[in-house]
């Protein structure tokens, strides 16, 4: 029997230290951690993935909370199932002792650790709703003030005019434009035709 440790962190600027310090707590080697940094909202993860390929029959897996090992509803209850009715893997969740699937084998203890899991599930994705709620929220707001997102705009050359022109006369090869502007080729054609269409307006 092996032991495991599986931990989550939604971005990668979380800190994952908590949930590795309770693995080392527990006696875990480092080598049986899998931590990933990515959204709980499906189990298309990298290091999820390692793990359940090493995962077998009668071994142990470690979890903090019921929202580290995901946050879609029915997804925790499909992958819980597959761990523990077809891979016969046990499952701890360390701040929740009841889900302990080492104890409670009878009918009662499996039925309340059922229920358990089914309001903790639910209770992890209604989370996840609400942050993804609050972050369109804080978005909406942040634009109606004026907040710009994603990459600042490129700064056109002073020039540009004219580079365009010499660049249609042939007198700068295509493959030297992105230098002279700063600027990938494709952004290049896409600020030509701004700025033509800009001007173009500019006439009527």
């Amino acid at each position: 029997m092996s032991t495991y440790g599986y931990g989550r962190t939604s971005c990668t600027d979380q800190n994952e230290d908590r949930q590795v310090i309770k693995f080392y707590e527990i006696g875990i080697p480092p080598r049986n951690m899998f931590i990933d940094k990515q959204s709980g909202k499906d189990f298309q993860r990298t290091k999820y993935k390692k793990l359940m390929a090493k995962l077998k029959a009668g071994d142990l897996l470690y979890i903090d909370s019921i929202d580290r090992l995901g946050r879609n509803y029915e997804e925790i209850q499909n992958q819980w199932r597959l761990l523990t009715k077809e891979m016969h893997v046990d499952i701890i969740v360390i701040d929740m002792s009841i889900l302990d699937t080492r104890q409670h084998k009878d009918l009662m203890g499996t039925f309340i650790a059922d229920l358990v899991l089914q309001i903790l599930s639910f209770v992890a994705q209604n989370e996840l709703e609400n942050i993804r709620k609050r972050q369109a929220d804080g978005i909406a707001a942040a634009k109606a003030k004026g907040i710009k997102f994603g990459r600042p705009e490129k700064e056109l050359p002073a020039n540009f005019g004219e580079l365009i022109a010499q660049w249609e006369r042939g007198e700068i090869p295509t493959k030297k434009i992105p230098a002279l502007c700063n600027m990938s080729l494709s952004t290049f054609y896409a600020k030509v035709r701004e700025y033509k269409a800009l001007h173009t307006i500019e006439k009527q």
